[in-house]
Order: structure tokens, then C-alpha cells, then sequence
């Protein structure tokens, strides 16, 4: 398992550099040593072994690298915490998780001791400053006490994070990943990426989401440096990828669009850039043509999956960004040990073209729903991994999502997805965000209707935007309202639109459930 990829990755790279994180500075082997005193004191001092989980909240930084880097050696189950949830979540998620042990820093230190007494929480360690935070130990002290031993290498069958999934629909659900699948995605970003030992990796998308996997066990374990970037900021990525000379990352379709926006934004400021992932959400055409067009060397690859598959299905490589024309519309091809299939609300497969459900399988999914068979059951019904996601399939293989499928409207008994319409009102150059939604109707049943936030500056109405999408897409999927927002689409901690949020005051009275 990671064993078998960070230690060797020591022995070959021990004295280089390969952690820059504001001022610490940290070699491939100070990096293993303390994290091998990390999981010595997990078990002495805190009491977590194997099986056992532990809980982090907090922003990017080495720490965090070490704790996961702890779990993946055989000390505990890592259970990352999503930095937007609310109190009642958080406790729900500790208490449903059994977590006794939570690792945090200053910035969300109060919101795990709202909620400490009822989550049942024994032990809570502060990762980095003390601004009145409350706490039991410090992390730097919890090191001291451990010894820079490696634990036994643990079973391809252990489990070792456990993931909870939210924040659009409902309460979470904790998926239970384990060695073998996690190490199956990392192979898999290696042979759709690649990892260069030269490179050096900006981790700026959370920690705690299944898209930072790659870069969290393949950069060390390549002998790359790691630069982190506590929490997103557009400009401050700007700065760091300048002053590290950042030549990989991975962003979310809206990060990326947020930097290209900004107004400190220059081409030159992001030319070191070699490589650029994406995913979890569809890029906006209009922001995909521009990258294109400003960095025409530039490696874009983009990435679909779900934290049910540890991350990754299918790539749309770099080689395939080249290529151009309708296949940039798609979300790639699947990796190597993953197969497709698209069916019909009845689990019929359907043929080439045509509008289904996502199905998958393969070696990299989940072990379970954190005690929920059921649930688990309902996902695997028919030996088939269901995504919830509609798309498919074209004749060479490469998928086309097309919405989720709770989030399809249907209009006067047409089915309209979403993310087309956005693509067709989010091209307007006066858009800086924009989000289709189902709201009620008593002709149609529900109306297209879209949420938009302007362009600073710009004044354009509804007919400017309706105008020219009419020239797009047919007319039924054409909005019949828009309404104007002045503040940013509420997004969730992976920085995808919470369209139930969205939905939900139009829906108020109604029946139908907002999903």
C-alpha cells in the first residue's frame, strides 16, 4: 500500500525539498518523521489505532498532509470534515462516525466546542497558532511525545478515510473507503496525468474533498514539492503560483473562472503553469475557450468521478483537449479498469447516444455507506455503481454529462438539463454566474428558470440574456424567467452551486420535494 510508495520515495529523495507551506520548510524525510511521530503519539497519547477514527477540520496545510499521510500508514481512519458545515451537521457527522479524537485549528476550533459535549468528543488537538482557542493539546506537542517509528504496513482491505458526502442534498452519508480503492485511484491519476519528481504541486482545492486525493499521495510520493494555499483566494493563488514557480494543480471549473475574472488577473501571472486538472462540475465553455486560447501549452486534463469511487472515473486527458471540437464537450473516457454503462430507470442498458443514468463498475469504489446497508444496497442494485449523474455514452467511448439527475427539469413533459442552458446563458459575457433551476408551474409543471449574477458593472436585463440563448438550444429550454442576484451563488465546500438552497424558496408550499 502507501508504504510501498513513500518510503522508497524517502530513500531516493530524502534530502529535497518537498514542503513550502508559508514559512515552514520541510525535506521528503522530515516530512515521514514527523509523521511517523504523528501516528506513534495517535495510539499513545490519544489512544487511536487501526480501525479507530479520527476527524480533522481545518484549512490547508502540511499538518493536514500528515494526518492523512498517518492514516494511509495504518494509524487510524481519517475522517475529514467539510469546513461549511453547519453545527447540527457537524454533530451528526461525529457522533455517526464514532469520532472521539478531533484535530483542528484556530479558525473552526469553536465550531467543533459548540458541539463537542453532544458529539461525544474526548479529545480535541489545535493544528498551528492559539488565538483563545479551546483545546486539550497542541499539535506540536502531541509530536513530541511520539516516536519515528513506521507502523506495520496495514491490509489492501483495511479502511482508511471515511468521507462524508453533503451539503447539497439532505444529511450525509459517510462512505468508508479502503486502502486498495484509494490506491487504485492514485494509479489511475498517474497514468491519465502523470507526476513529475520535478514538479512543484499548489494544494489549494480543500483538503477535505475527494479531488485532492491525487495530489495528496502522488506528489510526496513522487519526490514533487507541495505548496499550500490555506484557504481559496484568487489572488493569492496568483501570487503563490508566481513565487514558487507552481507548475500543477487542480481547481473546480468555478475557481478557475474566479481567477481568470479577477481583477489582478494577467496571463503571465500563471505562466509556469504546465498542467492544470478540473473537475467536479462541468467547465463553462466560454471559460474552457478562453484557457485555451491564453495557454495554448498548457496540459489541461479534467477529471470526473464521485467520493463514492475515490474519486476518479473517467479523463479527459491532455491529448484529448487537443484534439478540440465536440469531444471537449465530454467528460473523457474511463481509466483503465472502469467500465460505463448508461440505463434506463428500469437498469436496462441503453445504446449509444441516448439519455440515461451513469452507471460504473470498478476496483476504486467505496466498501459501504457508514452503516447504512440499505443505502449501500440501493447505490450497488444490479451490480452496477449509480451516480445519479445523466449523461452518454458516444461512439468512442467518451461520456457527456448532461445534469444530475435529481436536478433534470421537466417541462410541459420535456426533460431540459440544466448545465446546457447554463452553458448558453453563462456565454454572455455580462455573466459571472449563472444557475438553472425547476420552479413551479401550473402549465408546464415546472418553468426553466435561471439565477444570475451580473458581470460588476453591468446592467443587463432578461431579454439580452433570453435573446440570444433562443439562437442556442430549442425553445423549451429556453428560460422563462431569470431573476438577478447582487450577491455570489451559495456554494458548498467543494465550490459547487447548492442548487437546493436555490430551489427551495420557489418550492415552499409546494408538494414536490426540492430534492
Amino acid at each position: 500500500m502507501y508504504h510501498r510508495l513513500l518510503l522508497p520515495a524517502v530513500e531516493r529523495y530524502g534530502d529535497r525539498e518537498a514542503i513550502i507551506d508559508g514559512d515552514h520548510r520541510g525535506t521528503l524525510a522530515e516530512h515521514l518523521d514527523r509523521t511517523t511521530k504523528l501516528a506513534s503519539a495517535l495510539r499513545t497519547e490519544l489512544g487511536v489505532g487501526p480501525g479507530d477514527r479520527f476527524a480533522i477540520m481545518a484549512t490547508n496545510s502540511h499538518q493536514y498532509l500528515e494526518l492523512y499521510h498517518a492514516a494511509f500508514l495504518g494509524a487510524g481512519i481519517v475522517n475529514p470534515l467539510n469546513l461549511r458545515l453547519a453545527p447540527a451537521e457537524l454533530e451528526f457527522i461525529l457522533k455517526d462516525s464514532g469520532t472521539k479524537v478531533v484535530f483542528v485549528d484556530f479558525l473552526f476550533a469553536n465550531n467543533i466546542d459548540m458541539i463537542r459535549e453532544a458529539a461525544g468528543i474526548e479529545k480535541v488537538v489545535l493544528i498551528g497558532p492559539d488565538v483563545d482557542s479551546p483545546h486539550d493539546l497542541k499539535y506540536e506537542d502531541l509530536l513530541a511525545a511520539g516516536e519515528p517509528v513506521v507502523p506495520e504496513e496495514p491490509e489492501e482491505d483495511d479502511p482508511v478515510v471515511l468521507m462524508y458526502t453533503g451539503g447539497t442534498t439532505g444529511l450525509p452519508k459517510g462512505v468508508l473507503l479502503d486502502q486498495r480503492a484509494e490506491m487504485l485511484n492514485l494509479y489511475h491519476v498517474i497514468m491519465a496525468v502523470g507526476i513529475d519528481e520535478g514538479s512543484t504541486y499548489l494544494h489549494q482545492t480543500p483538503m477535505f474533498h475527494a479531488a485532492s486525493m491525487g495530489g495528496l499521495l502522488g506528489i510526496p510520493a513522487s519526490g514533487a514539492r507541495s505548496v499550500f494555499l490555506p484557504l481559496f483566494d484568487p489572488e493569492k493563488v496568483m501570487d503563490v503560483i508566481e513565487e514558487h514557480g507552481v507548475d500543477w494543480t487542480v481547481m473546480v471549473p468555478t475557481m478557475v473562472g474566479m481567477v481568470l475574472r479577477h481583477p489582478a488577473f494577467r496571463p503571465e501571472r500563471l505562466a509556469s503553469l504546465r498542467k492544470l486538472t478540473y473537475g467536479a462540475s462541468p467547465m463553462p465553455e466560454a471559460i474552457l475557450d478562453r484557457l485555451l486560447e491564453l495557454y495554448p501549452e498548457l496540459e489541461l486534463s479534467q477529471g470526473y468521478g464521485m467520493t463514492e469511487a475515490s474519486a476518479v472515473l473517467t479523463f479527459l486527458t491532455a491529448e484529448d483537449h487537443r484534439r478540440g471540437g465536440e469531444v471537449l464537450r465530454s467528460a473523457g473516457r474511463p481509466v483503465p479498469g472502469v467500465v460505463l454503462s448508461v440505463q434506463d430507470e428500469g437498469g436496462n442498458e441503453l445504446p449509444v447516444g441516448e439519455t440515461g443514468e451513469i452507471c460504473a463498475r470498478a476496483g476504486n469504489f467505496m466498501r459501504e455507506y457508514w452503516n447504512r446497508p440499505e443505502e449501500t444496497a440501493e447505490a450497488f442494485r444490479g451490480g452496477w455503481y449509480h451516480t445519479g449523474d445523466a449523461g452518454y455514452l458516444d461512439a468512442e467511448g467518451f461520456v457527456h454529462l448532461v445534469d444530475r439527475v435529481k436536478d433534470m427539469i421537466v417541462t410541459g413533459g420535456e426533460n431540459v438539463y440544466s448545465s446546457e442552458v447554463e452553458d448558453a446563458i453563462g456565454s454572455h459575457p455580462d455573466v459571472d454566474q449563472v444557475a438553472v433551476i425547476g420552479i413551479p408551474s401550473e402549465k408546464w409543471g415546472e418553468a426553466v428558470h435561471a439565477i444570475v449574477v451580473r458581470v460588476e458593472g453591468s446592467s443587463v436585463e432578461a431579454e439580452e440574456l433570453i435573446a440570444p440563448a433562443r439562437e442556442q438550444i430549442a425553445g423549451y429550454k429556453v428560460p422563462k424567467s431569470i431573476d438577478f442576484r447582487d450577491e455570489p451563488l451559495p456554494l458548498s465546500g467543494a465550490m459547487k452551486v447548492l442548487k437546493r438552497e436555490l430551489r427551495a424558496p420557489y418550492w415552499e408550499g409546494h408538494g414536490r420535494s426540492v430534492g
